[in-house]
């Protein structure tokens, strides 16, 4: 059985703690452009330049002071607590709702903590730095390996798990998310044409907010713990009238 309440988040869930996204003044992407750090073509022309993108990104995300927020806390809870199956799928690469509690997650676009063979395909840990000179854990190549995360112009991860998820779910929440990237921004379109109602959280209006029956707004730290809190006491309620 599919999840009954699918969660979609992007960078604003996030970014309540510390990670900048991509278009942040001052953030990493700052003076870098896409096409040179994520694109297959920028990997392919400079290699070493997006080596030491990830890097520092990953390096970045060890810092002690990012941490899960109230928002990311509020979905583990949900998953734990209610009696209908709960899927998080996210764009982010970082590893905070696994910090945070939640257990059934889809990084549709790849994860910084992790890194993939070009050579077997083998995806593995990796924390540390990388370069053209990392050893792939698995078949033991030199130089094969690139970061384990989706750029622009791949196929985004788990599609099928995400169609089946998005065809039966009975409810579909878009938590800090731009609307500006397919194909996540189209995700609210299948789930209401498939009879689910559809939410967005968000600090502000998405490019594709008209496509949801509602909307909240504000910080998701805010946001979304009282819409959980809104869930669970609802699901509670149902249960002591039967």
């Amino acid at each position: 059985m599919g999840a009954m309440i699918v969660v979609l988040t992007g960078a604003g869930i996030s970014k309540e703690s510390g990670i900048d996204t991509f278009r942040d003044t001052g953030g990493l992407w700052e003076n870098e452009r896409i096409e040179d750090v994520a694109t297959p073509g920028g990997f392919r022309r400079n290699p070493a330049r997006v080596f030491d993108f990830y890097n520092k990104r990953r390096r970045a995300l060890q810092d002690a002071a990012i941490q899960p927020n109230a928002a990311h806390r509020a979905l583990a809870r949900l998953e734990r607590e209610s009696p209908e199956s709960v899927l998080v799928i996210t764009q982010n690469v970082d590893d905070l709702h696994e910090r945070g509690g939640t257990k059934a997650l889809l990084h549709m676009h790849g994860e910084l903590y992790k890194a993939r063979c070009t050579a077997c395909s083998a995806v593995c840990p990796w924390e540390e730095d990388m370069d053209g000179d990392s050893v792939c854990p698995s078949c033991g190549k030199r130089g094969a390996m690139r970061p384990h995360i989706v750029w622009f112009e791949e196929m985004p991860l788990y599609m099928d798990e995400i169609e089946r998820a998005l065809r039966t779910c009975r409810l579909f929440v878009s938590i800090g998310t731009s609307g500006n990237v397919y194909p996540a921004a189209g995700f609210c379109q299948t789930a209401r044409h498939y009879g689910a109602h559809t939410l967005e959280l968000n600090l502000e209006r998405s490019l594709v907010a008209g496509g949801f029956h509602e909307g909240r707004y504000g910080p998701a730290s805010e946001i979304v713990p009282a819409w959980v809190d809104e869930v669970l006491g609802g699901e509670r309620s149902a249960a002591e009238g039967e």
